[in-house]
């Protein structure tokens, strides 16, 4: 079903990867990705947001679906001011973003 949701016209979905280059980025993202959960989760227009962490403990999995571009924009633009933004902004990731054009 989830994939679904997330293949219909005008949801704009981030699939890909962040990637710890220590266990200090990994610290930082146990810490702060509960909360960062909770607020992207709770936005209007947030159709899934999940970040798990894949069997390499430095690279973690990201998987967002939005209603609509101006869902997402609004996710980006909560997010960048947020303390979740503030300690991870220097941890590199690597995103495919659809639903866009």
């Amino acid at each position: 079903m989830a994939d679904k949701i997330n293949t219909e016209a005008g949801h704009v979905r981030l699939t890909g990867r962040l990637i710890c280059r220590s266990a200090r980025d990994v610290a930082l993202v146990q810490a702060h990705l509960p909360e960062h959960l909770h607020l992207t989760r709770a936005e209007p227009g947030c159709v899934s947001f999940n970040v798990v962490q894949s069997d390499d403990p430095l690279i973690w999995h990201v998987e967002e679906c939005f209603l609509d571009k101006a869902a997402f924009e609004f996710h980006q633009k909560r997010t960048r001011a947020s303390s979740w933004w503030s300690a991870t902004a220097g941890i590199p990731r690597d995103y495919d973003l659809s639903g866009l054009e």
